[in-house]
C-alpha cells in the first residue's frame, strides 16, 4: 500500500522545519521506500508496516508539544506492487514526458 502522511505540531510557532526533519529521519531509518513532497511523505509498505511507522512519527512529535495534528491517505491495491515510482511513470508514459518531482 501506499500512504501519504503529513504531521503538523499545533502551538510551537510557524516554523516546523526542525521538527519535520525529526520524522524525516524516523521514517529513513525505517528502510521503508518513501518519497518527500513539499506537502508531505509518502510510503510503501505492508499495512502494519506502515501504521506502525506513522504511529511512531506522530508519537515523537506529540512528546514534545500538546497537540499534533496528523492527515493521512492511504492508497491499497493488491496486484502492483513497487507503485511508490510506478504510479507517476505511468503518467508520464501517457503525458510523453517526465513531470516535475
Amino acid at each position: 500500500m501506499l500512504a501519504e502522511f503529513s504531521i503538523v505540531p499545533v502551538g510551537i510557532g510557524s516554523s516546523i522545519g526542525d521538527k519535520l526533519a525529526e520524522v524525516l529521519k524516523i521514517v529513513d531509518a525505517s528502510g521503508m521506500p518513501y518519497k518527500i513532497n513539499p506537502m508531505g511523505t509518502v510510503i510503501e509498505g505492508e499495512w502494519d508496516d506502515v501504521m506502525k511507522l506513522i504511529r511512531k512519527c506522530h508519537l515523537t512529535i506529540m512528546k514534545e508539544g500538546e497537540r499534533v495534528l496528523t492527515s493521512i491517505n492511504i492508497d491499497d491495491r493488491k496486484d502492483m506492487p513497487n507503485r511508490i515510482d510506478a504510479k507517476v511513470k505511468s503518467i508520464e508514459r501517457r503525458i510523453g514526458k517526465s513531470l516535475k518531482k
